[in-house]
């Protein structure tokens, strides 16, 4: 803002005036030109201008050097953003009743440029559960319980640290911001910057009474039984995620989520490919020359298929529809029954000479590579 009012005069108080009518003053004067109350050309100039003053009158150390330096010593150490860090604005306006849906980054920010007003939110850690489950479970889906440790609020004292019956006060050195300005220099130059708070250790607060359970952390370690919802289809490897079933944060924020890796165990039958089943089936070789009906199981239950006459090791029977439901979406894959005809390593003298004579009914003849020709 160029050529700037004294702080003092634009929320009309004397220098003298406490917190309280710091406040008071400022309440009277953001109702009156509030941009959600006040639509005239003037108000929303108005309205930032009284913003600035109490976001400088309001903070001790801020008002301090105010004082001391004037508007042109002030402006030459804080920067818009200096002035308005740690000022919650959205709590003083809810009060008033409105102001919900009000974004004030957005208002202030094509006046002073870009920052957040609001205090940075804190997320708890994340958790990582890994889960094995069959093959089965995945392609029916599945509920499971699991059973995992994290950080909770303490149930003694509600996270509040404070014994029970007890409530912690504001940190008088930070006036419940947390963090303080660290001015340091000379008669040449000065030096501002945002620092915790060493008396609260920047949580605002100070608890007299520690609880007696968590020794006035406010949190606890506790396991818990979730449940995790096993979708249809879902395959080896794929991460579930649970939102905010993981540990609070040791102040104010919002829990850290539950991840679960899902790991399919080794079937006794299938191996899956993407969303088919592959059954490996061994035949006889009379099998495979005359052809026949074989029973082969499914995950639905056994199932018989044909083999046709003349069938070669390696050839695959393909069964619609009998493979892994497709995740999140419809349908399922196929069942592919990769045959393999084998071969005995030992025969009788019947076998032997039976099978002997089939080659020579067959006419076989060797070529120039060894192979045989029937």
């Amino acid at each position: 803002m160029a050529n700037k009012r004294d702080y003092y005069g634009i929320l009309g108080l004397s220098r003298s005036a406490s917190g309280a009518e710091i406040k008071d003053s400022y309440r009277k004067l953001a109702l009156k030109y509030h941009p959600d109350r006040n639509k005239s050309p003037e108000a929303e100039g108005k309205f930032k201008e009284i913003s600035e003053a109490y976001a400088v009158l309001s903070d001790p150390n801020k008002r301090r050097q105010y004082d001391m330096l004037g508007h042109a010593g002030f402006d030459q150490r804080y920067s818009p953003e200096d002035i308005f860090r740690g000022v919650d604005f959205e709590s003083i306006f809810k009060n008033f009743g409105f102001g919900f849906g009000f974004d004030f980054e957005d208002f202030f920010s094509p006046f002073f440029g870009r920052r957040s007003f609001r205090r940075r939110i804190v997320k708890g850690h994340d958790i990582v559960h890994n889960l094995e489950i069959s093959l089965e479970e995945a392609a029916k889906g599945v509920e499971k319980r699991i059973q995992v440790r994290r950080v909770e609020k303490c149930e003694a004292c509600k996270g509040t640290g404070a014994s029970p019956g007890t409530t912690p006060r504001s940190c008088p050195k930070c006036n419940g911001a947390g963090q303080i300005q660290d001015v340091q220099g000379n008669r040449f130059s000065m030096f501002v910057r945002i620092v915790p708070c060493p008396k609260c250790g920047g949580k605002g607060k100070i608890v007299d009474s520690p609880c007696r359970k968590c020794n006035g952390i406010g949190l606890e370690e506790r396991k818990r039984k979730i449940t995790v919802k096993i979708p249809e289809g879902i395959d080896n490897g794929y991460q579930l995620r649970l939102k905010g079933q993981g540990e609070v944060p040791p102040e104010e924020g919002i829990p850290g989520n539950l991840y679960v890796n899902i790991y399919v165990s080794p079937h006794k039958y299938f191996e899956r490919v993407g969303d088919n089943l592959l059954y490996n089936l061994e035949i006889g070789f009379p099998q495979a020359a005359l052809g026949t009906k074989i029973t082969v199981p499914t995950l639905d239950g056994e199932t018989e298929v044909k083999i046709h006459r003349g069938t070669r090791p390696g050839d695959v029977i393909k069964l619609k529809g009998k493979g892994m439901p497709r995740l999140r979406r419809y349908g399922r894959g196929d069942l592919l029954v990769r045959v393999d005809v084998s071969v005995p390593k030992k025969l009788t003298k019947k076998q032997k000479m039976l099978i002997e004579e089939l080659a020579k009914e067959f006419k076989r003849e060797v070529n120039s590579r060894g192979r045989f020709k029937f």
